[in-house]
């Protein structure tokens, strides 16, 4: 058995200001997006036939915070706690509190991209493929912070599971389930997919692959959380991230399948 360390969610104060655990995943998940994409850029030749530098990578990483926090946020307050937010609208904009939506994130990310290939005149699915491996070791980072403000609990645990976790403010040993998120969803997912990436690859096989595996990994996850709400379809149960991952895993089928077509011409990207 294991008890969850409850550490101080506040790092460090600067005099009035609190710096909290949970913004510094998001300042070392942003710093670790620059430093693999640079990575890709200088040791990856399919990337760099495809002309990505580092002031391409710098700048998109400005679409992309604003895509991850907005979209993040709004994500969490309309899929998961529309009720109490739009009674509290205040914390709304309190997300040092935690509360961030990946599949909001992940539409705003889309969205800022697709407002990032315009101003550069690149091609949408181009830029997914070439920030997709990046993306999940950002999001084992977020995770690490939820682990750290003691959210997402897990379900009831086997007592016998050596790593079952006493999780404060609720009955019972639980998993650990930030923790498997970010191994599995993160960490995972993250592996498979900058091994995936290291070769050439059909335009949007890259993209179309984090999507089909997130939705899976995601899926399996899942079933080890406290959902934010649950339903039942043909009697069997499904969680909101559940139902929320469904589209993702038959999007990135149609997508794999796409790009293995013979109807995508381009056979070499990034």
């Amino acid at each position: 058995m294991l008890v969850h360390p409850q550490p101080n969610p506040v790092a460090f104060s600067i005099g009035p200001v609190d710096i909290h655990w949970y913004g510094i995943m998001y300042v070392v998940a942003f710093a670790l997006f620059i430093l693999l994409g640079r990575v890709r850029i200088k040791t990856q030749a399919h990337v760099q036939a495809q002309g990505w530098t580092n002031t391409d990578l710098d700048d998109m990483l400005f679409y992309g915070m604003l895509g991850v926090v907005i979209g993040g946020r709004l994500g969490e307050v309309l899929f998961y706690r529309p009720d109490y937010y739009f009674s509290h609208p205040a914390e709304i904009f309190m997300t040092w509190h935690g509360g961030m939506s990946y599949h909001g994130g992940f539409l705003g990310v889309l969205i800022a991209m697709a407002l990032w290939a315009r101003k550069r005149g690149r091609n949408l699915l181009d830029v997914y493929d070439f920030i997709a491996p990046m993306v999940p070791i950002g999001y084992a980072c977020g995770r690490l912070g939820n682990f750290i403000n003691a959210e997402l609990p897990g379900r009831l645990a086997d007592p016998n599971l050596p790593w079952a976790m006493l999780w404060p403010g609720v009955e019972g040993l639980r998993h650990p389930s930030p923790l498997y998120q970010m191994l599995v969803d993160g960490i995972l997912v993250f592996v498979i997919m900058w091994l995936f990436a290291r070769k050439p690859r059909p335009r949007l096989a890259v993209g179309a692959l984090y999507t089909l595996l997130y939705g899976c990994a995601r899926f399996f996850t899942e079933y080890f959380r406290v959902p934010d709400w649950e339903t039942h379809v043909m009697g069997l149960p499904i969680t909101s991230g559940q139902v929320l991952s469904l589209p993702m895993i038959v999007a990135g089928l149609i997508m794999l399948g796409w790009a293995y077509s013979g109807s995508n011409k381009r056979a070499v990207h990034a």
